[in-house]
């Protein structure tokens, strides 16, 4: 904890919290909220795909989809743990690791998908199992509950 503490006072930290230029807090939290949308945006559509939705699209062709979840995922963990670090005294608290838990939960949904239906060449052929809606649903739950999360640590300290 000490040295998140001697990071948030930073001048590079110092600077993001405090600057007045539209390059500091304002850019990176605009960062965050584009890539968030976009992974939530991109999952989403996954999976309604998965739950029945546009039952023309083949699953196989979805794919670049993922990657563009993991390109927006890394924008929003890096642009989310520079916001940290600028207000790490007053944003590390539970509703936080709540929102961690929900992201790494959705995170780990999207994997077990990935494998069990957009990488699997016999998910086309046959109804995807029960197994395959449950994540499906549960991965919609998980990004609703992180982005809620998040939204709420600006007025729970």
């Amino acid at each position: 904890m000490e040295l998140l503490l001697w990071l948030e006072n930073t001048s590079l930290f110092t600077w993001i919290r405090e600057s007045n230029s539209i390059f500091a807090y304002p850019t990176i939290l605009f960062l965050h909220t584009l890539g968030l949308a976009t992974v939530a945006g991109l999952s989403a559509f996954l999976n309604l795909r998965v739950l029945g939705f546009a039952p023309s699209l083949p699953f196989s062709t979805l794919t670049p989809f993922i990657r563009g979840i993991w390109a927006a995922f890394a924008v929003t963990a890096g642009s989310g743990t520079l916001l940290l670090l600028a207000n790490v005294s007053s944003k590390l608290t539970w509703i936080f690791f709540v929102k961690l838990a929900f992201v790494a939960l959705a995170v780990v949904t999207l994997q077990m998908l990935t494998k069990q239906v957009f990488r699997n060449p016999l998910a086309e052929q046959s109804p995807l199992p029960r197994r395959a809606h449950v994540l499906a649903v549960f991965s919609l739950l998980f990004w609703v509950a992180a982005t809620t999360a998040g939204r709420l640590m600006a007025y729970i300290v």
